[in-house]
This record gives structure tokens, C-alpha cells and sequence, in this order.
């Protein structure tokens, strides 16, 4: 089969597609990543053949001019639930986010990426969960296609919601921002829309069950397997820790798209300083040149594998990006999540709240004393480390990328017109 993986460039979009392209690859079929220019160097740092389409993106510049405004209600998708939104509130989100999110995103790949798929005549396409150019291109060229989904998954739930309420609405009220601009891109190449451009003909979903919302969609479970990008493993990590490792993570994406996370990094140094515990901050040039003072007990690397580091920590601290998210569960390690309401962040640390395998914290609320108490309860309470176990246990169960292959050949076949 011919394979085209679809993905905005995002570095961290593309890492959670790497094993199962690679599983594909090593089956025997051909494999292409498509995306905008900008991603063709890390594209081809993984060894995959790249295509690069389109001209680049520029919501990064967008969101670093307006980070104040990144927990607005009116993007806010992180309770996807009927009863929590009016059909006003609903419409409203859905005219936010598709203007400024899905459009900046797609529009600049998407024309490209039908005129590739038209000479290369994809058998199937998977596409990143907001990388709507996939889906448009497959519907266009009769190709099975997929999402892979690298989150809670907040946009089906919501639109979910958001069809249900539409259902409600007499016809004159009824409008629907997302299959406007769809079906305009799809009538522009010769095709129409339905709700498979949305949400895909099925889902493979790296997410474990238990931590997934309740879902309407074609759900095809698959381990994560973490990549964590090109990287070489450092000497001192070689060594086992003689003090519980407590790893601190800004986040590779965060630090493109906004220009950092919302967390007080240096005065989160300071206070894990105080603690009888190693601490490994990850952490970018600029907020490394921002402290005034390392504490001794404190390893300050711009970056280091999470997948090789995370077997020997006790606590990973992160923002809520699926990398450092994932890595944890796949590593049964316990997290502290300060967080906010963008993209599915918040929804990720409650998951893992629940489950008892971690903390969730607002970011406005992170005091150095709730960071301290909860790095501390963390390490000395073992029911988190156990239901961080069983979480990786389910991620374990779960079929492996080469295990999907043959189910993703079957459905390819039933699927492409």
C-alpha cells in the first residue's frame, strides 16, 4: 500500500506518528509524511521520507502576541459535555476556533496536499486530529483515511456537542462553521462534505481506555510508543540515582508555539532546590540564562531524552503535552501537571488525577508550597507509583504499532473508493 501521514507542522505532532510510519515501513508498504515546509528538516531527521507542501504556518507568531488571551472561554474545549454549553456558547467556540486555529493551520497546506494525493494516489492517509488538510485530500482522491490521535479526544466529544445542540436550532438559526469551510475546500476540488471529514473513518487511538473520554467514534486502541526525537544518551545518565529523581520539563512544543509554558520555572527551581531529591530540569537557553542561582542538588540539560531518562525518575513535572504525558504513563511514573485550559493540557492532568497516578494544578495556583507537597506526596505515598503501573500495564495490553499493521491493510481495503 502507499501511506501518506498529513500533519501540520508541529515537531511534536509528527514524534507521535514516527513508530507507527516506521511499523508500516517495515511491513513493506511506502511511506510519505507530508506537511508544510518547516517540518521537512524533522521530518527527514527521523529517517521517513518527507514531502514538503504548502508555505508555512503562522499561529506560533499568533499565540506568543496574544498568550494572555490562551485561556478564553471561547476556546476553551475542555468540558465537552452537552450540559455544560448552550448553543450560543457552542457556535461561538466552534467560529473561534476554526477562524483562528483550523484555518491557519490548513489553509496554507491544504490545495497542495489534494495535488500531491492526486499524483500519488494514496491508498490510505493518516492525519493528525487537527490537520484537516488529510482528510479533505483522501475524500477528494478516494483514499481510506484515519486520525492518530495524540489526545484526550476533545474534538469529536465537542462536536459531539456541538451537532446535538445544531439538531435543536430551528433551520434558520442553524449554522455550522467547521463544515462551511470544509465542504468549501472540498467543493473547490470536485467533492462534497459529511462528518468523516471531522472525525475520520476511524481513530487510532494511542490514548489508554480508561483515560479516554467516552467516545461516538471508530476507536482503534494502539500502544504509545514514545519518541522523543534525534538524541544521543548523556554519561551521567548511565548512573542510577541515589536520591529519588524528581525531572522537570518545559516542553519541546510549548516553547515553539508559545514561547514557553505557563509554568514560574525559576522560582519552581528554587523551591525543588529544598527538597532531599535529584532534580533534572529540561529546560531552554533563555530560561536556563534567567536564573541567578543552581541549587546543589539541580542538573540544568537544554534536553534529554524523556524515554531514556523517565525509567529511573520518581516524579516527571510538565505542562500537559502529550511527549511528556505519554512518556510518563508508558514509564509508570508519577506526574505534577500545572497546567491551563488550552488544547486538551487540563484534560490530561485530570486523567491522570483520577487515576490516582498524579497531581493536577492549575498554574495560577501553583504556590511553592503546593509544588513542594506535591512533589512530596508524589514520592512517599506508593499508591501513585502503583497506579502509574497499571497504567502502563493498560498501555502494555494494547496493541503494539506492528500488531495494528494488518487490522490498518483491512480496513484500508474496505475503506478506499
Amino acid at each position: 500500500m502507499r501511506i501518506l501521514f498529513a500533519t501540520v507542522s508541529e515537531r511534536s505532532h509528527l514524534y507521535t506518528m514516527v513508530p507507527l510510519a516506521w511499523a508500516l515501513s517495515a511491513a513493506g508498504h511506502e511511506v510519505r509524511v507530508a506537511s508544510s515546509p518547516a517540518l521537512a528538516g524533522p521530518i527527514m531527521s527521523t529517517g521517513l521520507t518527507a514531502v514538503s507542501l504548502g508555505t508555512d504556518h503562522n499561529l506560533h507568531e499568533m499565540l506568543k502576541e496574544n498568550r494572555d488571551s490562551l485561556e478564553n472561554p471561547l476556546s476553551d474545549w475542555s468540558d465537552p459535555v452537552l450540559d455544560s454549553h448552550s448553543w450560543e456558547q457552542v457556535l461561538m467556540k466552534f467560529k473561534v476556533s476554526v477562524m483562528f486555529a483550523y484555518q491557519t493551520y490548513n489553509d496554507c497546506l491544504v490545495h497542495d496536499l489534494v495535488d500531491y494525493a492526486r499524483h500519488w494516489r494514496p491508498d490510505l492517509v493518516v492525519w493528525d486530529p487537527v490537520t484537516y488538510a488529510g482528510p479533505v485530500a483522501a475524500r477528494v482522491v478516494g483514499a481510506a483515511h484515519a486520525r492518530l490521535m495524540w489526545c484526550i479526544d476533545i474534538y469529536s466529544a465537542m462536536r459531539d456537542v456541538f451537532l446535538a445542540r445544531l439538531a435543536e436550532q430551528p433551520p434558520e438559526r442553524r449554522e455550522d462553521p467547521l463544515a462551511e469551510w470544509l465542504g468549501g475546500l472540498l467543493r473547490r476540488h470536485g467533492s462534497d462534505f459529511d462528518e468523516e471529514v471531522v472525525t475520520g473513518q476511524w481513530s487510532i487511538d494511542q490514548i489508554p481506555a480508561s483515560l479516554q473520554l467516552p467516545l461516538t467514534v471508530d476507536r482503534l486502541g494502539m500502544r504509545y510508543v514514545p519518541y522523543n526525537g534525534p538524541s544521543q544518551l548523556p554519561d551521567w545518565l548511565r548512573r542510577e540515582p541515589e536520591r529519588p529523581r524528581v525531572v522537570l520539563t518545559s516542553g519541546v512544543s510549548a516553547r515553539a508555539a508559545l514561547g514557553g509554558t505557563f509554568m514560574p520555572v525559576t522560582d519552581m527551581i528554587g523551591t525543588l532546590g529544598e527538597l532531599d531529591a535529584e532534580v533534572v530540569a529540561a529546560l531552554p537557553p533563555e530560561e536556563l540564562e534567567s536564573l541567578e542561582k543552581v541549587p546543589a542538588n539541580t542538573r540544568l540539560v537544554d534536553f534529554v531524552p524523556l524515554h531514556a531518562l523517565l525509567p529511573s525518575a520518581s516524579v516527571l513535572i510538565h505542562h500537559g503535552g502529550f511527549g511528556s504525558w505519554g512518556t510518563a504513563l508508558a514509564n509508570a511514573v508519577p506526574q505534577l501537571v500545572p497546567t491551563i485550559r488550552y488544547a486538551d493540557w487540563w484534560n490530561k492532568a485530570l486523567s491522570v488525577q483520577q487515576a490516582g497516578a498524579g497531581l493536577a494544578v492549575h498554574a495560577s495556583e501553583l504556590t511553592p508550597d503546593v509544588l513542594r507537597d506535591g512533589v512530596h506526596r508524589l514520592i512517599t505515598d506508593p499508591s501513585f507509583r502503583d497506579n502509574a503501573e497499571r497504567l502502563r500495564q493498560e498501555n502494555l495490553a494494547a496493541p503494539s504499532p506492528h500488531d495494528v499493521v494488518a487490522e490498518l491493510e483491512r480496513r484500508t481495503a474496505e475503506h478506499r473508493r
